[in-house]
């Protein structure tokens, strides 16, 4: 497998219990590599801010990614921007049967039921694809442009609502003889 195209390791050594802030940038190569990779038609900025910290259990990541994107419209093409601000929680396990490194739990503990895991790889956690991953995800799947409905009625879609009749009883009573 490849490098990330947005590659930000954070050795474990250098992790320590207390929380420690990390801010990460894509630079313009990385953005437009990014881009290719996600199917955008532009990344104009993506940050991520994050606070780390090692805990019993992995370690602890929480913060923000931003990022400015220029999505194509699903039925037009069309240029769409868009606008990315999510949170982040996560917790980094060792692999199943590795031997975590020694240290007491502390107060930064994030509960385990409320945040995603993903296994540590190497000897570090690499932040940079934290925050494309996050970007990546937090996108619709399915951007419209301004002028995707009128462009779906040109070509003879209709909506939901129009196909969905008034009374949803209404063909199984012309079915069966319209006295249902």
């Amino acid at each position: 497998m490849s490098a990330p195209e947005f590659s930000r390791v954070e050795r474990l050594d250098a992790i320590g219990s207390e929380p420690r802030e990390v801010t990460v940038s894509a630079k313009e190569a990385e953005r437009a590599a990014l881009a290719s990779r996600f199917g955008l038609l532009a990344i104009d900025r993506l940050e991520g801010r994050f606070t780390v910290w090692q805990e019993a259990a992995g370690i602890g990541v929480r913060g923000r990614v931003t990022a400015t994107v220029t999505q194509a419209c699903s039925v037009t093409g069309d240029p769409v921007p868009a606008q990315v601000d999510e949170e982040v929680i996560l917790r980094f396990v060792h692999p199943a049967g590795a031997r975590a490194p020694a240290g007491d739990e502390d107060e930064h503990e994030l509960a385990g039921e409320e945040i995603d895991t993903v296994e540590i790889e190497g000897g570090g956690i690499d932040l940079g694809e934290t925050a494309a991953e996050t970007m990546a995800l937090a996108l619709d799947p399915f951007p419209r442009a301004p002028r995707a409905a009128e462009v779906l009625r040109e070509a003879g879609v209709i909506s939901e609502e129009e196909a969905r009749p008034a009374n949803p009883f209404a063909a199984l009573k012309a079915k069966l003889g319209g006295d249902a």
